[in-house]
């Protein structure tokens, strides 16, 4: 009986030792990523007047990729990417909203990960970093085009980010993996109207980025 008990000790230590994370482990993960902004509204000036227009970003969701270095079993750095994201801008005046424009972005992010001790297959995780956003085809619909607005630029960001996580461990280096992370980007967006009137506004739009993905560990 004594030999049984100490053999199912020594065979959970062992799984214990196999499901933690080492030195030199890399955890590439893929699954499906969200961007979700700020529902916040930015006002739209008009040769430096408030307008009373308002601009808002939707929601987006793509193809998110990141790779994970382990310098150790608690320790790590990881790097973000995805597809490009592609978000409606929406004009509000009033009550009233139309489709005003919409941009694509790159947003990756370099972050230190703290995974806490667990001993078991699941492997919760903090995370802090940088991000560096960069905004590409922006563009007004035909509607606005035909309207006289044109030059659309958004500028690109710099900020941080926050992240709670967790990889759950499914045998043979497979696991799973959810995350929640709250990245700073704001960006000036600059037009015209007319050729003739500037327009300005400075959008905050600080998504909530949440992602379910599959990782393979080597």
């Amino acid at each position: 009986m004594k030999k049984t008990l100490l053999t199912i000790a020594l065979l959970s230590s062992l799984s214990t030792v196999a499901l933690a994370n080492q030195a030199g482990d890399i955890l590439v993960r893929g699954g499906l990523t969200s961007v979700n902004p700020d529902s916040d509204k930015a006002a739209v000036f008009l040769d430096g007047a408030d307008s009373g227009l308002q601009l808002s970003v939707d929601d987006n969701a793509q193809l998110g990729l990141n790779v994970v270095y382990f310098y150790d079993s608690n320790w790590a750095v990881e790097l973000l990417a995805a597809t490009p994201f592609s978000h409606d801008i929406k004009l509000h005046a009033g009550a009233d909203k139309t489709l005003l424009a919409d941009t694509k972005h790159l947003p990756p992010t370099l972050s230190a990960l703290y995974y806490f001790d667990t001993d078991s297959a699941l492997k919760p995780y903090v995370g802090a970093g940088i991000n560096y956003t960069v905004f590409f085809d922006n563009s007004f619909t035909d509607t606005y085009s035909g309207a006289g607005f044109s030059d659309l630029d958004l500028d690109n960001s710099f900020g941080f980010s926050l992240q709670v996580g967790a990889d759950y461990d499914l045998g043979d280096n497979w696991s799973v993996n959810a995350s929640a992370r709250y990245i700073d980007i704001s960006t000036d967006a600059s037009f015209k109207v007319a050729g003739v009137v500037n327009g300005a506004a400075s959008v905050d739009i600080n998504p909530m980025v949440y992602s379910v993905m599959l990782g393979y560990k080597f």
